[in-house]
């Protein structure tokens, strides 16, 4: 075991983890001039191997140049540097009092890695809009889409089926499923878009669409948001054919940034079709009562916003108002809601909802680290102080 455990115990090996890293985060924060903030995050900091083209390291100004280079992600830096501290612990780490502070700022340190796996595997994330005087039940998540087909014949229930954006993306050629009576075909996919009214040029883009209430509106392709946009979320749209039986029913503009449904009839049944962000249903629901939004004195800065919001959960048997604001946020079912921004007009709120089983492990392991640190420097300062003293 001890043969096993060397290797991976060695100082060298923590030294080239940490300068990887480096390179890494390096790395990682040129490729958001480019790319968004998620992409990165998922493509270099939480996969086993990342390909880093040459492109990020030049100007966008200077011309393209092809090519990368493979490199550890994060996770597999991650991983190895988790096992190089437990083995290092073992093999040559002695429980003693001298030691005992860096011992427990390095379990910290294993427990902070701990951590972000577990908010890599587990954690979700997404936003709940709510207009003054109305409720919802759904939280959405703006880095992802999904086209819903809606059938409202029945007066109870809705049925919903779902498309997700990977199967619009992909390019197939036929979308299919038992429950519905027609077939998608996405002739153009844009990940990022902008809508062109019937008061704008929309040149070689208009009449693309020839069915739906959205058939006035062009959609133009756009660069996707990156990094150093901001708070900028993209808006997805498609072209999109429906047939039966191999007869074209119509094309659709459908677009994220189209918030009214559109109506197709097909064998006396009315559909609504809608590309919206992925929705998740939750078994409680949240009634906004009020929305303050208060501004310094004399300025447009932000005071202080917030959200009165009733929460109705049946099954827990909940029913109470509670205030969300700046720094007091709501917990319930697992679940943290944040007030997080408003709608124009200050018509409604948005709260970010948050679900991370591994929320309370980064402040365990902060206090464990600043703990341990003190432990550490603690043993060492007051032995020195007392060979000055004498």
């Amino acid at each position: 075991m001890y043969k096993i455990l060397k290797p991976l115990a060695s100082l060298r090996l923590t030294v080239v983890v940490f300068a990887l890293s480096i390179f890494l985060v390096f790395a990682g924060t040129l490729a958001q001039v480019h790319e968004g903030i998620w992409t990165v995050v998922a493509k270099y900091f939480r996969s086993v191997v990342v390909t880093i083209d040459f492109q990020i390291f030049v100007p966008q100004s200077i011309a393209e140049i092809p090519g990368g280079f493979w490199f550890p992600g994060g996770l597999t830096l991650g991983v190895v540097m988790f096992v190089n501290l437990i083995a290092a612990h073992i093999v040559r780490f002695k429980l003693t009092k001298k030691r005992i502070g860096i011992i427990i700022t390095h379990l910290g340190v294993i427990l902070l890695l701990a951590g972000e796996f577990v908010t890599g595997i587990a954690a979700k994330e997404g936003n709940m809009t709510i207009l003054e005087g109305q409720s919802s039940n759904y939280i959405e998540d703006s880095r992802s889409t999904e086209l819903a087909i809606i059938d409202q014949s029945d007066a109870v229930d809705d049925l919903v089926v779902v498309v997700p954006d990977t199967f619009l993306r992909s390019g197939n050629d036929e979308i299919t499923h038992n429950l519905l009576p027609f077939s998608i075909h996405v002739n153009e996919w844009m990940p990022n878009s902008l809508i062109l009214g019937t008061d704008q040029d929309q040149g070689s883009r208009k009449g693309l669409a020839n069915s739906g209430s959205a058939k006035i509106y062009a959609a133009l392709p756009m660069p996707v948001a990156t990094g150093v946009d901001g708070a900028g979320v993209d808006a997805p749209s498609a072209y999109v054919t429906l047939s039966q039986n191999g007869n074209e029913i119509g094309t659709f503009l459908l677009s994220s940034f189209i918030d009214k449904p559109q109506s197709i009839n097909v064998n006396d049944k009315t559909y609504w079709l809608q590309l919206r962000f992925t929705r998740t249903y939750k078994p409680f629901t949240l009634h906004l009562v009020d929305f303050k939004h208060d501004l310094f004195t004399g300025t447009q800065m932000a005071r202080n916003y917030s959200s009165l919001v009733r929460l109705v959960d049946k099954k827990r048997n909940v029913d109470r108002e509670v205030l969300i604001s700046m720094n007091h946020p709501l917990r319930h079912a697992g679940e943290t809601f944040y007030q997080a921004s408003f709608l124009r007009g200050d018509s409604g709120t948005v709260l970010q909802v948050v679900q991370n089983p591994g929320w309370l492990l980064p402040y365990i392991s902060s206090t464990m680290i600043t703990i341990g640190m003190l432990l550490h420097f603690g043993n060492r300062l007051i032995p020195a102080m007392r060979r000055h003293s004498k």
